[in-house]
């Protein structure tokens, strides 16, 4: 596949519809427990139950793209989603959604995998970044997309699911007109084995920069949506909240990639570390609200492509896939802990612990890239 050839562009589509449900279920599925007066740990538990579906989806996919090629393991996985989110309206409590947010974690894992996977193996070294670029863009602007929706149309479950499932529905149709492949691989088989990218020293940085990545932005996505809820907002306001963060995210992908080509990813990690850090703590402040939160959303969205970037420049061409599972398998850890630990403070003791611990792990990784920087190459991107 050339940069933007058809299956690029289909690819891309197909992204765009299911990640505007993926936003939307998010979003609504935390207010939706909140107004069932479930507790917050219940609440923390089933966004985690979701990220656990992604980690075994993750672990799946590999053995799923090789048996199968990418088109039908994008067939089966968007059909996995649609019958997740119609479970919601089929069942009640807090076992059953948990169990439903499961099965649409696998799913959406899944997709991601093939999506990325197949931009990545279709890419060179020349045009890798612009196909990275392009997918983490299409995935935000999707997600803003989704939580306008959320504050313009009604909210309630049984109004929601019906459109949203036939958007999970259509997000199938772009790939039915196109065969995906990888370089000329018909099947777009993975090579190499994930637990080998794991061990990969010259990727350490780059694999930890995902778990905190993953950490901060699934306690942003499970949990956000509550403290603003709590704070006293409607439905729509949470909408629109939510979509300044992500907003911010997409702001900012352009810039930081093209600061990350030309001064090379350490410098722009420790930056966007550092401003994450500042976003947070100003978050603590019931003062300007909106520029803390584009601050944290800036920063916070751009360290998962940067951190993949790092990691993926350290492998061969046939190592992309495996590299691509270790990187989703990780952010996808980093999402699970995240809102476990989380709400469980955040019941405990405030709703401001969610920003303490986003300080507190972004901490963490700052020190690491501070520390360890000497140990580890410095990779740049080529294009």
């Amino acid at each position: 596949m050339s940069t933007w050839s058809r299956p690029v562009i289909l690819l891309l589509c197909g992204l765009l519809l299911l990640t505007i449900a993926i936003a939307v279920l998010n979003t609504l599925v935390p207010l939706w427990l909140t107004h069932d007066q479930l507790p917050t740990w219940q609440v923390g538990a089933v966004s985690s139950s979701y990220f656990t579906g992604n980690l075994l989806g993750t672990l799946l996919a590999g053995w799923c793209v090789k048996r199968i090629g990418f088109n039908y393991s994008y067939y089966l996985a968007t059909v996995i989603f649609a019958l997740a989110t119609v479970w919601l309206g089929l069942s009640e409590g807090f076992l059953a959604w948990s169990l439903g947010r499961f099965i649409a974690g696998m799913g959406c894992a899944l997709i991601w995998v093939v999506v990325e996977s197949a931009l990545m193996s279709s890419g060179t070294v020349r045009n890798r970044g612009q196909l990275l670029a392009a997918y983490m863009i299409v995935y935000y602007v999707a997600t803003v997309l989704g939580q306008l929706l959320v504050s313009k149309v009604p909210t309630d479950l049984l109004s929601v699911l019906p459109w949203l499932t036939a958007v999970i529905v259509a997000g199938i149709l772009p790939l039915v007109f196109t065969k995906v492949t990888a370089n000329g691989n018909e099947e777009g088989a993975p090579s190499g084995h994930m637990w080998a990218m794991l061990r990969r020293r010259s990727a350490r940085l780059g694999i930890n920069g995902c778990i905190i990545s993953g950490i901060v932005l699934g306690s942003l996505y499970g949990l956000m949506p509550l403290f603003l809820s709590h704070q006293g907002m409607s439905d729509a306001t949470v909408g629109y909240w939510m979509a300044l963060l992500v907003s911010a995210g997409i702001v900012g992908q352009w810039p930081v990639g093209r600061l990350a080509d030309r001064f090379g990813r350490l410098l722009v990690l420790r930056v966007q570390v550092f401003v994450m850090i500042v976003g947070a703590v100003a978050m603590l402040s019931d003062t300007a609200m909106a520029p803390a939160l584009f601050v944290l959303g800036c920063a916070g969205f751009t360290l998962y492509p940067v951190a993949m970037s790092w990691a993926c420049e350290t492998v061969a061409h046939h190592e992309l896939v495996a590299m691509n599972q270790a990187l989703l398998m990780s952010y996808t850890v980093g999402s699970l802990a995240g809102p476990s630990m989380t709400s469980l403070l955040m019941q405990r003791y405030s709703d401001n612990l969610l920003f303490v611990m986003i300080a507190a792990v972004g901490l963490v990784y700052l020190v690491m890239l501070l520390r360890k920087a000497d140990h580890h190459a410095t990779p740049i991107a080529h294009a």
